[in-house]
């Protein structure tokens, strides 16, 4: 039997909602309901899966998102790479409001999350490139083929939430070497890493963090009202990248558990 999706997007609904011909998918998993229903539509004659990371009415905060049902759920439905736009917050002056950054690290700062399927048994896989290198490679072209400028890199420092970092720890985050900070990074990227997902993330920055303007903190509006003034132009990089991301995957994401005794079987 094909597949139900070979691609999806875990993102806001907004990116979506002008689809034709989408249907809706609940998927039950061991982990239970994913975030909502996934949709799934052709997109450049490709079967893809939406999913809204938050929830349709933005229900789950950032440290109560099903993370492990959400990429059961897709890998189950015949996914095999995750595009994962997301907002951040700049830790660098010069990556101000409406920049796109496609990370290539990430520095984990979340407590208490579920962040593995592997609960049992001697499972340690491969984590030092978080994100993979052919969706990375496909998501910078997409984005210079649009003229949409596109940081090449970057470390996404992901904190617990949902609060806003304080000063102190924004300008901590950066003396580390952090680019943008993020609550939802992980433990998605390392959950898709263990389901053998080649997963892409592509960041966009909606306010300057705390510690780099003195007076001024992070609001939530502000950070909605950004992200959806660029939606537009990110989700006509996501539907170029789509149709442009290889069929067959010659990447090291498909063989992340290559010699590893799994004590689970995967969808």
């Amino acid at each position: 039997m094909s597949p139900a999706a070979e691609l999806a997007v875990i993102g806001g609904s907004g990116l979506y909602s002008l689809l034709d011909g989408a249907g809706e998918h609940e998927v039950e998993t061991p982990y239970g309901l994913p975030s909502d229903k996934i949709t799934i539509a052709e997109v450049s004659g490709r079967r893809v899966a939406f999913l809204p990371r938050h929830g349709r009415d933005h229900r789950h905060p950032p440290h109560l998102i099903p993370y492990r049902a959400n990429l059961w759920a897709l890998r189950s439905l015949g996914v095999r790479q995750v595009l994962a736009p997301c907002a951040v917050g700049s830790l660098r002056p010069e990556f101000g409001p409406g920049t796109f950054v496609v990370p290539d690290q990430l520095v984990d700062r979340t407590s208490g999350r579920p962040q593995t399927y592997y609960d049992r048994g001697a499972v340690h896989v491969p984590f030092a490139d978080p994100y993979c290198p052919n969706g990375r490679r496909t998501l910078l072209a997409a984005a210079a083929g649009r003229e949409v400028a596109a940081v090449d890199g970057g470390t996404v420092v992901v904190v617990e939430g949902p609060r806003f970092s304080t000063r102190a720890e924004s300008r901590w985050y950066a003396s580390l070497g952090g680019t943008v900070v993020n609550m939802t990074g992980h433990p998605e990227a390392v959950l898709a890493r263990e389901l053998e997902l080649c997963y892409t993330s592509i960041a966009l920055v909606t306010d300057l963090d705390a510690g780099l303007v003195a007076g001024e903190s992070v609001t939530q509006a502000e950070v909605f009202r950004v992200f959806g003034e660029n939606t537009d132009r990110l989700r006509e990089v996501l539907l170029d990248v789509l149709a442009a991301l290889p069929s067959e995957r010659d990447c090291p994401c498909g063989h992340a558990l290559a010699g590893i005794k799994l004590p689970i079987a995967l969808p």
